[in-house]
């Protein structure tokens, strides 16, 4: 989707920090925009912010991880201004760091709730009304960094539950009517609420957003920013080719263990 005019986007976490800036992006580009989030002082504030940039917004009150509330968000997407165009599932949270052994367990759900089922609730909520709605229509999870690879020590349910919604959206991807275009936005460390600790640290969240911006615009599917990832990734994928190369490499035939290829035979001889 290249052209936001007078489309409606959805942002979770929308009050503060980079589901803000977006905020302000999409609203800039002609975008009318539902904001949500848990506070409602936040939320006020946001909405007047917008207003007053000339953008038609509007707040709503929302936990992501409340598959009921997130219903009701999409209700009032409608009721506002006659339903979503685009959801840009970003409300996210964090918990002290632990090693995964010494975690407290409810703050692991906690995370998982949140940063993996609230994407999971709006992408399947949202989704099934723009596939029924049948037009040109976005579903942008804003995933992190940390989804490819462990970046920080003590940060394991963080990573966790981005790792799992990569794939996620790399289903979503696969599943989804031509119409829908999917983005996976994986901002490195910037500057929000969640990274206030680390003072000027983070990258400026404007600097980001107009790295980010450019690529949504473009219709790409993984958004990126932070370019020394790359030693990282690779780091991370050289261990793992090596381990094939070593101990299961490549040969004529092996394709009868194509995952794909199983999976579609085993279903198919299920159905015979």
């Amino acid at each position: 989707m290249k052209d936001f005019n007078n489309k409606v986007v959805v942002i979770t976490g929308g009050a503060t920090g980079i589901g803000f800036s977006f905020a302000k992006r999409f609203g800039t580009a002609g975008a009318k925009i539902v904001i949500a989030g848990r506070r409602q002082d936040k939320l006020n504030t946001a909405v007047v912010i917008l207003e007053d940039l000339g953008v038609e917004a509007a707040g709503f009150t929302c936990d992501v991880s409340d598959y009921a509330q997130v219903e009701a968000l999409a209700d009032f997407a409608e009721e506002q201004f006659g339903g979503a165009d685009v959801i840009m599932n970003n409300a996210g949270v964090l918990i002290p760091p632990s090693t995964v052994i010494d975690a407290d367990r409810d703050q692991v759900l906690q995370i998982m709730n949140v940063n993996y089922m609230g994407v999971w609730n709006g992408a399947s909520i949202f989704g099934k009304r723009f596939i029924k709605r049948g037009t040109p229509a976005a579903i942008y999870n804003i995933g992190s960094e940390n989804a490819f690879f462990n970046i920080v020590p003590g940060m394991f349910a963080y990573e966790s539950a981005k790792h799992g919604l990569h794939s996620m959206t790399d289903a979503l991807r696969e599943e989804v009517p031509d119409f829908i275009d999917v983005s996976f936005i994986c901002p490195g460390f910037v500057q929000s609420e969640m990274t206030e600790a680390a003072g000027d640290i983070p990258m400026d969240v404007e600097e980001y957003i107009s790295i980010a911006w450019q690529q949504i615009l473009t219709g790409e599917y993984y958004v990126v920013s932070h370019p020394y990832n790359v030693v990282w990734i690779k780091q991370r994928y050289d261990e793992m080719m090596k381990a094939y190369e070593t101990y299961a490499p490549r040969y004529d035939g092996d394709w009868q263990y194509d995952p794909r290829a199983m999976m579609a035979k085993a279903a198919q001889t299920a159905e015979d």
